[in-house]
């Protein structure tokens, strides 16, 4: 890749990879930056700790490497652990359709999978990073705990103890 060209990465929803969002941005960033365009595409605040991973699961992130979280930058992080802000993305996305986990949030959970789609063109008149394709309305940050989750009389859906599987109920 050419030092002045950009990255073109889908970042999806892990649990609902229709809602995605494809950020256009300079390889040069660092990691730190495209967390920060990930989060401003989804119109979430940029106000928690995040990390991006290679174990492509919530059991698998912790454990495979290599591993890239703010904590690090903080001083605060596992051995072995690297800095969001001294890794540029084209570093961490070295090849198209390398994949990631970012978790931002780590109360919250919001996992994302951002996945290099290709190399773009710089142009001097545009500003990035950008998004470059839009699918799926984000959901809220902060979901209203009085949302219709709850109908008045209980839940709309349970798991089944037996088989675990998600059911809905009637009304």
């Amino acid at each position: 890749m050419l030092r002045n060209d950009t990255l073109i990465l889908r970042v999806a929803l892990a649990h609902n990879r229709s809602i995605y969002r494809d950020i256009e941005i300079e390889g040069a960033k660092s990691l730190y930056q495209l967390a920060e365009a990930i989060v401003a595409a989804f119109g979430f605040d940029f106000d928690h700790a995040f990390g991006f991973y290679s174990g492509l699961t919530p059991a698998k992130m912790s454990r495979v490497d290599p591993r890239y979280e703010l904590f690090a930058d903080m001083g605060d992080a596992d051995p072995g652990v690297l800095s969001v802000k001294k890794t540029r993305i084209s570093q961490a996305f070295p090849a198209v359709a390398h994949t990631m986990m970012f978790l931002f949030d780590y109360g919250d959970d919001w996992h994302f999978r951002v996945t290099l789609r290709g190399p773009g063109k710089k142009s001097g008149k545009i500003r990035y990073p950008r998004v470059v394709a839009t699918q799926g309305e984000a959901p809220p940050q902060y979901p209203d705990p009085d949302a219709d989750d709850l109908a008045e009389d209980g839940p709309r859906w349970g798991i089944n103890p037996v088989t675990g599987e998600k059911i809905k109920f009637g009304k």
